[in-house]
């Protein structure tokens, strides 16, 4: 059985006094996908939702930043942490085993040592502006029955904010994450899955 421990945090809690910080998410253009096989530092990013999952041997914190999303998993002493942010954020080349722009589809795949795999994929879809403020509606129903949601400011001709929704499905041997990004200017949806696998334990 999973232990899930959940945090909320908004960047304009921690904002100096007097400094307000609106959470804007950046244009899809500026995006991109890594994998690193090592954590990164939590001060790198602005965090707006928290999760964290223990379940059997591994653990894995969620998190929706201002960028996208975070997920920092570890079993014993491997460490998988992915990240979908801005291009231009200053993050490290040491230990990055992925790197891609957030364009079109793509699927990947890793096998670690000791039979772990971890296998993602994402796409980014276009929308016309009905239906991408009734695919923002439908994130926000389901948010409210589980996962973890995010509403940005409005930043450009849509009224509504970009959103951020993310589903966590935690097993003994399987661990998934589906993340959602919403773009109002650009009317993109960008979908990620990712996949982390344990091995098997043989049959006796």
């Amino acid at each position: 059985m999973a232990t899930i421990i959940e945090a909320y945090t908004t960047i304009t809690q921690l904002a100096c006094e007097n400094h307000i910080v609106l959470s804007v998410r950046p244009k899809i253009a500026e995006l991109v996908f890594q994998l690193y096989g090592r954590s990164l530092h939590p001060e790198l990013f602005e965090i707006y939702e928290s999760r964290t999952i223990e379940r059997g041997d591994y653990k894995a914190t969620v998190q929706i930043t201002s960028a996208g999303h975070l997920v920092a998993w570890q079993y014993g002493g491997i460490i998988l942490t992915e990240v979908a942010t801005a291009a231009h954020h200053p993050l490290p080349q040491k230990r990055r085993l992925m790197s891609y722009r957030l364009r079109g589809d793509r699927e990947d795949r890793l096998d670690c040592r000791g039979g772990i795999s971890y296998e993602m994929a994402f796409s980014l879809e276009p929308a016309n502006p009905a239906r991408f403020v009734a695919y923002q509606k439908e994130l926000s129903l389901q948010a409210t029955r589980r996962g973890m949601l995010h509403q940005f400011d409005a930043s450009g001709r849509l009224d509504t904010g970009a959103m951020s929704y993310i589903n966590v499905e935690s097993r003994d041997k399987v661990f998934r994450v589906q993340a959602f990004h919403t773009f109002p200017d650009d009317c993109a949806v960008l979908k990620i899955q990712s996949t982390y696998r344990l091995p098997q334990t043989p049959k006796s």
